[in-house]
């Protein structure tokens, strides 16, 4: 817990840090972000209106995840995250593995999410790739800004974010929602209902981002009980936004969704008439700022712990403790993505590969949080069954899982056995 001095009242503390209603948002932001920008219409490409089941599938297996993590983070609150229970639970070399999957998951993850949105502003305002690549650097500037002034002011930034959001998507399939045709849930399955499971692996990307709070749970200011609920409110929230948007996309566009690149622009165009690509883009960016947010913050206090515990270099170790702020380790993951956005939009790499990619490094971060979850937790049942996602999700992941191989085989060369208990 933080605390620190009440001005004018000698001896007397308050209580400072994230409160529920910034957990809720830090991890609404976390969840809900470039997902609900264009997977609906990729799902639906891939299985027409049966994608609904994969997207309800996703909703439903995420839950065990969710509450797993939460459940460590309340009893194991640390800067560390998933790396801390991995030490706990397996030692330091596991720990190190973990610790560099999840911070070299940033960059690259950061730099498509920016991309994706820029597009939605080069197709509001024109300029072609140059406006997409210039947006995305703001983008990341921005998110890396906001986070330079520590997780408080981070977490009312994202708790404005995702209140504006939420309501704003809300109202987009509340108004879109008189031009639905059930017809238009027929055919269910045009590709047949083995075409459920390839769309539903493309939205696993919808669903990372249950372990990016771990890192800030020492910050919260009463971890056991807010991290509970901050969860359930999540878990809620995501679902039904995911749920209302994929249904409302397929119930109002029909078979034009599956060829829509900017299927939120098209239902906002529905539902206000006119040319809606300005608001597809502000709802893009501001999405996608959300998700930058959260995941800035939890890679700035892991890179900060992996410093303290030795994973990587200790100059990186300061900021840590709950309530410092990891500028040393902010600027490296910033300056990571800033180099990895440079090197995507020069030589215009497949971004799709590059999500692909990230995924492998998230699922194994979640393979080993779970396995930690099952060590450390005396009730295992939400952790067993969150195990049985896990082990979907990385059959579904495949040969992407190589990346992953590669930086943990890195973190390793670097000498995670040497990783100092504290």
């Amino acid at each position: 817990m933080i605390t620190d001095k009440v001005l004018g009242t000698p001896g007397a503390e308050r209580v400072v840090g994230l409160g529920l209603g910034q957990g809720i948002a830090l991890y609404v932001g976390a969840v809900l972000g470039t997902g609900v920008i264009a997977l609906p219409a990729l799902a639906a490409k891939a299985a027409g209106p049966a994608s609904l089941i994969g997207w309800v599938f996703m909703v439903v297996a995420s839950a065990p995840l969710a509450f797993t993590f939460a459940a460590l983070g309340a009893r194991h609150p640390d800067a560390g995250g998933v790396a801390h229970y991995a030490r706990l639970a397996f030692g330091p070399r596991a720990s190190a593995v973990v610790g560099w999957c999840f911070y070299a998951a940033v960059p690259p993850g950061s730099s498509a999410a920016a991309l994706f949105a820029g597009y939605y502003v080069e197709s509001a305002v024109g300029g072609g790739r140059a406006t997409a690549i210039v947006t995305a650097f703001a983008m990341v500037l921005t998110a890396a800004g906001v986070n330079g002034f520590g997780v408080r002011v981070s977490g009312r930034v994202q708790l404005a974010l995702s209140v504006l959001l939420v309501g704003f998507l809300l109202v987009a399939v509340l108004f879109a929602l008189p031009h639905a045709d059930p017809g238009r849930l027929e055919p269910f399955a045009p590709q047949g209902f083995t075409a459920i499971a390839p769309a539903t692996a493309l939205l696993v990307w919808s669903f990372v981002g249950w372990e990016a709070i771990t890192h800030l749970t020492g910050e919260f200011r009463d971890p056991g009980r807010d991290l509970a609920r901050a969860t359930a409110a999540a878990v809620v929230i995501v679902g039904v936004i995911y749920l209302a948007v994929a249904l409302t996309v397929i119930l109002v566009l029909g078979p034009a969704a599956a060829d829509s690149a900017a299927p939120l622009g098209e239902l906002l165009a529905t539902a206000f008439g006119g040319n809606a690509r300005v608001l597809a883009a502000v709802a893009a960016v501001l999405l996608t700022l959300g998700t930058m947010n959260a995941y800035y913050a939890g890679a700035a206090k892991l890179g900060a712990a992996l410093g303290r515990d030795g994973a990587l270099p200790a100059w990186l170790g300061r900021g840590s403790r709950a309530g410092e702020v990891p500028r040393r380790s902010l600027a490296v993951n910033v300056a990571a993505s800033l180099a990895v956005l440079g090197v995507v939009s020069a030589l215009d790499l497949d971004l799709g590969s590059i999500v692909l990619a990230t995924s492998g490094l998230f699922v194994t971060v979640y393979a080993v949080g779970v396995a930690a979850a099952l060590r450390l937790l005396e009730r295992r049942v939400v952790a067993g069954t969150a195990m049985l996602t896990v082990l979907a999700l990385l059959a579904m992941t495949g040969v992407h899982l190589l990346w992953a191989l590669l930086v943990a085989a890195a973190a390793l060369a670097y000498g995670g056995r040497k990783v100092p208990r504290r």
